[in-house]
């Protein structure tokens, strides 16, 4: 969850606020109405539909909707039996007949398939047959109690569809770049951030991200973000459709230089981390564990249910996507200047000393034509996407591309157009 860098605490969301909102609109409505009614259960109804997306407040409505109405049908049957038909209201024979009522009005919700319509059943059925079944005019109740329902779905379903005047840039492709963030790998984004996310993906935002890092960590970071195009993963060197959970398009290193890379590094006494293509399963190849370095990774990461290691040397059909290697700076340094001397022209390297283990770094390795604009680029031709806007994320929190996307994408349409 994304917290305020001042306070520490949790900001205060829309569906907080627009649950307020609705809850005032439904006093208001009270009062406009003359104070006829009850409204707490309008108050229910609303506070029930404010869902964090609309699909989800017209999915709550039906629901609300129905078990109103199953509800006060069976409660209006109950007042006939229990005051005009036989005056047994409030005698252990009258909670008797309320008790089994209560079988009915859930099979119906059975029939009428909602299910999760019953308990608002058995509230509106309860509501009229217990608490309201004395008043002078119980009929009245039933009317207003079915009034009062559709005054806070209607509120519902108009706060949570209220924006601001936006305009949406569809033709647009928005790209997150992670690999520039300062905040930890294994950081999620908020529920907040995929609400977010997922709203303006719904509503046709071209959305995507790009990293040195596989489909795992992709998969582990985005889990229920609803991705609809396909993200670039491995700094350029593949595009993986999350959906599909297939590889759409990767630029392979042969098997002939791979081999080449293998003996200069197991020259150097090293060990690599091959990552091929099984075809659409990702393996992760290793020969010895060497280092510390090389040992806690393999530990943390092998428990992901995203990854497969195998210890031996890749066969000869699959496809190698990209090396890497951990150890020692100076170990590393030396091994970079061999392989960019006797490989430079063939591939695309790329070092850097690893934030996690003091005194190591890491040497990655792709095809020479590998980049994360390459990628982009495709994607847009595929697509039919006019042009790509990078999102300027803050580098300290992954939640603040939700933001970023939202303000590149649906400006408020006083915003200077791109």
């Amino acid at each position: 969850m994304s917290m305020n860098k001042k306070t520490g605490l949790p900001p205060i969301g829309n569906r907080i606020l627009k649950s307020a909102a609705g809850v005032l609109i439904c006093g208001v409505i009270y009062f406009l109405r003359g104070e006829k009614g009850i409204p707490f259960y309008s108050m229910l109804a609303v506070l029930w539909c404010i869902q964090p997306y609309s699909e989800g407040t017209l999915k709550m409505a039906v629901q609300r909707t129905v078990g109103t109405f199953v509800g006060a049908i069976f409660g209006l049957i109950t007042i006939v039996l229990e005051i005009y038909a036989f005056p047994i209201y409030d005698s252990l024979l009258g909670y008797a007949i309320t008790a089994l009522m209560i079988i009915p009005v859930i099979y119906t919700t059975v029939l009428l398939d909602k299910k999760n319509a019953s308990y608002f059943s058995c509230v509106v059925f309860l509501s009229i047959t217990v608490i309201h079944m004395t008043d002078s005019n119980p009929f009245l109740f039933v009317l207003n109690r079915v009034i009062d329902t559709f005054i806070g779905i209607a509120a519902g379903i108009a706060v949570n569809s209220a924006r601001l005047p936006r305009r949406r840039e569809r033709d647009l492709l928005f790209t997150a770049e992670l690999d520039d963030m300062l905040s930890p790998v294994n950081e999620r984004l908020s529920p907040y951030s995929k609400v977010e996310i997922n709203r303006m993906l719904s509503d046709g935002a071209n959305f995507t991200i790009a990293t040195m890092r596989t489909p795992a960590a992709i998969m582990e970071i985005l889990s229920d973000v609803k991705m609809k195009l396909p993200v670039i993963v491995m700094n350029g060197a593949a595009l993986y459709d999350m959906n599909e959970n297939s590889y759409l398009r990767a630029y392979v290193i042969s098997s002939e230089t791979c081999a080449e890379v293998r003996r200069i590094v197991n020259e150097q006494g090293m060990n690599m981390f091959t990552n091929a293509l099984c075809g659409d399963n990702l393996m992760i190849y290793y020969d010895e564990l060497k280092n510390e370095a090389e040992k806690a990774i393999y530990g943390s990461l092998k428990k992901s249910p995203y990854r497969s290691y195998v210890n031996r040397l890749p066969a000869s059909e699959d496809r190698t996507i990209y090396i890497m290697i951990v150890d020692k700076s100076e170990k590393i340094a030396a091994l970079h200047l061999r392989l960019k001397y006797k490989l430079g022209g063939q591939l695309n390297m790329i070092t850097y000393p690893s934030d996690d283990y003091k005194g190591y770094s890491y040497i990655k390795i792709y095809n020479k034509n590998a980049s994360k604009r390459h990628m982009i680029e495709y994607i847009c031709s595929e697509y039919g996407i006019g042009n790509a806007v990078a999102l300027k994320a803050d580098r300290d929190s992954i939640n603040s591309i939700a933001h970023e996307l939202k303000k590149s994408y649906e400006p408020l349409i006083f915003r200077k157009k791109r």
